[in-house]
């Protein structure tokens, strides 16, 4: 079942036409979240998020759009798709609606809500081979666009298709002025020495929601520093650890990039903290 703009079809055929602004233009943002046994994980950090976003985007954010009518409609479609009491994957789309070329004819907005499973309920940790390589075919540029989740993301599709073809779990993508500045499908942290570094948005990595919860629980580890700082190439192979975040995996270690093997220690230890917090919450 598929919510859009509130009411559920049975399915996403036929709700779309080729004019739709998210298809046309990429005129569109999209939330990813986690629903665990009809709890929405980190729920006020997506909205908030969405919000900001809509707004950067010059989106017009209808008066019901709040906090409530949200969790409201994404319970219902979870509901609607038997996954109450299991675990599942939620994709948010809102898009401007149809109208116009490069310039819209309205800032209002359409939205659709998917949900699929997910096997496992918290976060475990993934300690299989994982290599990682460096994409560099196209660059990501910095500033504030790069930090919004919207639907043009062609670089990742592009890193997603090399990593594929030349058998890497992930790839890395770096910005214009050939620093490090996330994964291709969440944030990157690195360890080194008891240092644990991510990329400051102003690189042009994603705000990611992921990545907020684990600052906070990073800023909070007796024995370790937190930078938010520039990572270059360079340092990648010299780190004791790397690790890729985002809200449907929480966190999962890099094993080997290039001729470097990583350790663990620092992921296991911050994601059985991720799900004390969650079960707290």
């Amino acid at each position: 079942m598929v919510n859009f703009n509130g009411t559920l079809h049975e399915s996403s055929s036929n709700l779309l036409s080729l004019e739709n602004r998210g298809y046309a233009y990429g005129d569109a943002l999209f939330e990813t979240i986690k629903v665990v046994h009809g709890k929405i994980l980190f729920w006020e950090d997506h909205y908030f998020r969405l919000m900001a976003s809509m707004r950067i985007l010059r989106m017009e954010i209808p008066m019901d759009f709040t906090m409530e009518f949200i969790e409201g409609e994404i319970l219902k479609t979870v509901e609607a798709n038997q996954l109450m009491k299991a675990t599942a994957r939620v994709r948010m789309n809102v898009h401007r609606v149809e109208g116009g070329k490069y310039t819209p004819t309205s800032n209002d907005i359409n939205y659709n809500i998917i949900a699929e499973r997910l096997e496992s309920d918290f976060y475990a940790l993934n300690t299989g081979p994982y290599t990682i390589e460096l994409f560099k075919d196209f660059y990501v540029a910095p500033g504030l666009l790069s930090t919004l989740k919207t639907t043009g993301k062609n670089i990742n599709i592009l890193g997603s298709i090399f990593a594929k073809e030349n058998n890497f779990e992930n790839c890395l993508l770096l910005n214009t002025e050939k620093t490090v500045v996330e994964a291709l499908n969440g944030n990157l942290f690195l360890v080194k020495d008891r240092v644990i570094k991510t990329p400051p948005l102003s690189e042009g990595c994603l705000k990611g929601i992921m990545r907020k919860q684990i600052i906070e629980l990073v800023e909070k580890l007796e024995g370790y520093i937190f930078e938010e700082a520039p990572i270059s190439p360079f340092e990648l192979q010299k780190a004791d650890e790397l690790f890729i975040t985002n809200c449907i995996v929480g966190i999962q270690p890099v094993t080997n990039y290039r001729k470097k093997e990583f350790t663990t220690e620092v992921s296991k230890l911050l994601i059985e903290r991720l799900n004390m917090k969650i079960r707290l919450s």
